[in-house]
C-alpha cells in the first residue's frame, strides 16, 4: 500500500510502466482492475500530466488510451466526443487504494505535487469549512464564525463546521445563554452610544454604554470559551448543581424553572457534532478497507489514518487477525456475548528476540498491541512532518469534512476521536476495523421458547438421586442406541 507523504518531502505513485501504442492492449492488461488514482504523462516533462481517480484503473484507461472505435479511408480516426490520449501518452502511473477516501487523499497529494498548491486546491475544489472564534484577547470578546485560520488562534477557534449555516445556527443557540455581544464593531464606551436590539431585551451587557466593568465583561467571555471547550458540562454542571439545591429546600417552582434552563443549555450543546473541538486539539482515526496487496494474498486487514497536527498520514495496515465483533446483545439477552472476542495469535515455534524485533507478519502480537503499534507509527509519521502550515491544514480538514460529513448510509469506513484523556479507544477502533474488513455482525435469529417447551414436553426424563437434598436432579434421557452385532468370520460368505 502506498504512503502518502508529506508534501515538502514529496508524492510518488506507486507503479510506473512506458506506454506504446501499438503495444497497448498488453500494457492495460497489466493494469489492475481495482479502485485507485492515476497520472497520465506525455513525452515532455513539460507537458501538464493529466491526473484522476477511478473505481476501475483498467476500465478508465481504455477508455482514454485504447484504439478508436471508428476510422476513416486513410486509417486516422474518426473525431469524437470522447477523450482519447492514446498519441500524447508516453508514460503511465498509477497507486491503488482500498476506498474512496483515500483515493480522495492521494488524488490531493498528486495534484499538489503536479501543479502546486492553489492549482491543485482549484481543481479539487476545497473550500476551507467553516469555525467558530471567540476573541478573547479582545478589550469586548466576541464569538463570530469564520472560515480563516490564525496560528495564534487555534486554542479558540472551534470547528470545523458542516456548513456556515449550521456554525451560526450553533453560535446562536449559545449566546442566547449569555449575555456576549453580537455586534462586530471595535467599541468605543460612551454613555450616548445608541446600542442595539440585544441591549433593549437584556440578551447583552452592553458594554457599549458602560453598562458592565471589563472585569465583569471579559467574565463573560470566559464563560462562553468554557462553554465551547466542555461542549456545554461546564454550564450543565453549574445549572444541575442549582437545581438540585432548589429541590432540596422544596423550592420546586424554582426548581422546574432551573429544569427548564438545563433542557435549553442540553439542546444547545447537542447541536454541535462531536467532532467540534479546538482546532489545535483536533485529532482523529479514520479505519477504512485496505487496499490489496501486490501479491494477490488476501489478508483480513484495514487501512489506518491518522488527523493530528493539521495533516492526515497514513495509511497503515492494521490486521484483524484474532477480532471477531459479535452483536452487542444477542437475542436471549445474555451479557456473555457483549464484549467481542480477542484472540492472540500463538506461534507455532518460540519467538526470539525482544519485542521490537517482532513483526506483525509473524502474528505473535495479541490485536491490542498491533493497534497501538499502528497509532504509534502513525504518531511518528505526523511528527516528521511537522505542524502544517494554515493553507495546507485547511486543505486537509478540507478533505476530512467533506467525507465526515455525509450521511452515514453513503459514509465508507469510520472514524474515532480520542478519549477525554487524550489516549485511543483502542477496543472500539479493533471492533470498527473487524466491521470494515469482515461486515456487520451475523444476527442471530430470535429463539421460539413456546417451541423450545413444547420440544421439552417430548422429551423423557428421569430423576437421579432421589430422596438427596440439594442433589436431586432431573435430567432428560438420551435415547437409546442400537447395538451392532459382530461379525464373526462364519457370517462371511466367499463369493
Amino acid at each position: 500500500m502506498g504512503k502518502i507523504l508529506p508534501v515538502d518531502v514529496g508524492f510518488q505513485f506507486e507503479q510506473r510502466v512506458e506506454f506504446l501504442p501499438e503495444d497497448s492492449s498488453a500494457i492495460l492488461l497489466g493494469v489492475p482492475a481495482a479502485p485507485g488514482v492515476f497520472c497520465l504523462r506525455g513525452e515532455r516533462e513539460a507537458d501538464e500530466p493529466y491526473i484522476i481517480k477511478g473505481a476501475d484503473l483498467r476500465r478508465r484507461l481504455r477508455r482514454l488510451l485504447a484504439p478508436p472505435e471508428e476510422v476513416d479511408e486513410t486509417g486516422r480516426p474518426v473525431l469524437s466526443k470522447r477523450l482519447n490520449l492514446r498519441e500524447r501518452v508516453r508514460w503511465i502511473e498509477w497507486t491503488r487504494t482500498g476506498s474512496e477516501f483515500e483515493s480522495g487523499l492521494v488524488l490531493y497529494c498528486a495534484m499538489r505535487e503536479a501543479f502546486g498548491a492553489e492549482a491543485a486546491r482549484k481543481k479539487l475544489r476545497l473550500h476551507a469549512p467553516y469555525f467558530l472564534r471567540v476573541t478573547v484577547g479582545h478589550e469586548h470578546p466576541r464569538v463570530y464564525s469564520t472560515n480563516r485560520l490564525s496560528k495564534r488562534a487555534m486554542e479558540e477557534t472551534f470547528g470545523p463546521f458542516q456548513s456556515r449555516a449550521v456554525a451560526e445556527r450553533y453560535c446562536d443557540a449559545v449566546l442566547d445563554l449569555f449575555k456576549l455581544r453580537r455586534c462586530w464593531e471595535d467599541l468605543v464606551v460612551s454613555p450616548e452610544h445608541p446600542g442595539c436590539a440585544y441591549g433593549e431585551m437584556k440578551k447583552c451587557m452592553e458594554p457599549c454604554k458602560g453598562g458592565c466593568s471589563a472585569e465583569e465583561y471579559a467574565a463573560e467571555g470566559a464563560r462562553v470559551l468554557a462553554f465551547f471547550r466542555t461542549r456545554g458540562e461546564s454550564m450543565l454542571g453549574d445549572v444541575a448543581a442549582e437545581r438540585e439545591k432548589a429541590s432540596e429546600a422544596m423550592d420546586f417552582e424554582g426548581a422546574a424553572a432551573l429544569h427548564k434552563q438545563w433542557e435549553k443549555v442540553k439542546a444547545a450543546a447537542g447541536m454541535a457534532d462531536e467532532l467540534v473541538r479546538p482546532v489545535a486539539e483536533l485529532r482523529a482515526v479514520v479505519v477504512q478497507e485496505a487496499a490489496p496487496r501486490d501479491d494477490g494474498e488476501k489478508l483480513e486487514e484495514a487501512a489506518v489514518f491518522l488527523l493530528e497536527r493539521g495533516r492526515i498520514a497514513g495509511p497503515e495496515r492494521l490486521s484483524t487477525l484474532g477480532v471477531r465483533a459479535v452483536r452487542e446483545q444477542t437475542a436471549v439477552g445474555s451479557s456473555l456475548f457483549a464484549q467481542p472476542l480477542m484472540l492472540a495469535a500463538v506461534p507455532l515455534e518460540q519467538a526470539t528476540g525482544n519485542s521490537e524485533q517482532r513483526t506483525e507478519g509473524q502474528n505473535t502480537l495479541s490485536p491490542e498491541e498491533r493497534a497501538r503499534a499502528v497509532l504509534l507509527r502513525l504518531a511518528e509519521r505526523a511528527d516528521e512532518a511537522g505542524e502544517a502550515e494554515i493553507a495546507e491544514r485547511c486543505d486537509y480538514l478540507s478533505l476530512f469534512r467533506r467525507w465526515y460529513y455525509r450521511p452515514e448510509k453513503q459514509r465508507a469506513g469510520e472514524v474515532f476521536l480520542p478519549n477525554a484523556d487524550a489516549s485511543w479507544p483502542v477496543r472500539r477502533l479493533l471492533n470498527g476495523a473487524a466491521r470494515v474488513v469482515l461486515g456487520d455482525p451475523v444476527q442471530m435469529d430470535a429463539v421460539n421458547r413456546e417451541a423450545a417447551r413444547e420440544k421439552l414436553k417430548a422429551v423423557k426424563t428421569k430423576v437421579i438421586h432421589e430422596g438427596r437434598e440439594g442433589v436431586e436432579r432431573v435430567v432428560p434421557m438420551l435415547p437409546k442406541q442400537s447395538r451392532r452385532k459382530a461379525v464373526v468370520p462364519g457370517d462371511l460368505v466367499e463369493e
